[in-house]
């Protein structure tokens, strides 16, 4: 029995000292990944991206059950590095928004247009947009409100 365990220590201690090598760790490091790293670390001192909107509500009033609302939301990037709006949502398969696939460069503005069809939307109306963008909150919301005034049947 003493055998056995001084055989299983000497063959753990022989895996643990042959696994080590004779290698430089400095030698494993992927030049690329630096570079990367350090253009990541450069963009992040910059800061978030920052954005800043003429309106982010729009009160369309009344309108007749079956017209299309449209209104264009003005943005500009207000930060210090590119803002990037990955995806824009809205509450409902009736408001449409379209966004800049684009980076906004800092400084430089940009437009989201919306669309809400109002078939089979009648009374008060209110639907919100969001934006998924790389600001510090990670998202934004936009909203339209108003009255459609049902069809007459």
């Amino acid at each position: 029995m003493k055998n056995i365990k001084f055989l299983f220590a000497f063959m753990v201690a022989s895996t643990i000292l042959v696994s080590c090598g004779n290698e430089n760790a400095t030698s494993k490091i992927n030049k690329k990944n630096v570079e990367k790293a350090k253009y990541r670390d450069a963009e992040i001192k910059k800061g978030t991206a920052s954005i800043t909107f003429e309106e982010k509500e729009y009160d369309f009033g009344t309108v007749n059950e079956g017209d299309i609302v449209e209104k264009v939301f003005k943005i500009t990037n207000s930060g210090k590095t590119d803002l990037v709006i990955t995806n824009a949502q809205s509450t409902c398969g009736c408001t449409v928004p379209v966004w800049p696939k684009a980076p906004i460069k800092p400084g430089e503005t940009g437009e989201i247009q919306v669309k809400f069809n109002t078939t089979g939307k009648p009374n008060r109306q209110q639907k919100d947009i969001t934006l998924t963008t790389n600001t510090e909150s990670g998202r934004e919301v936009l909203r339209i409100k108003g009255s459609v005034i049902p069809k007459g049947k």
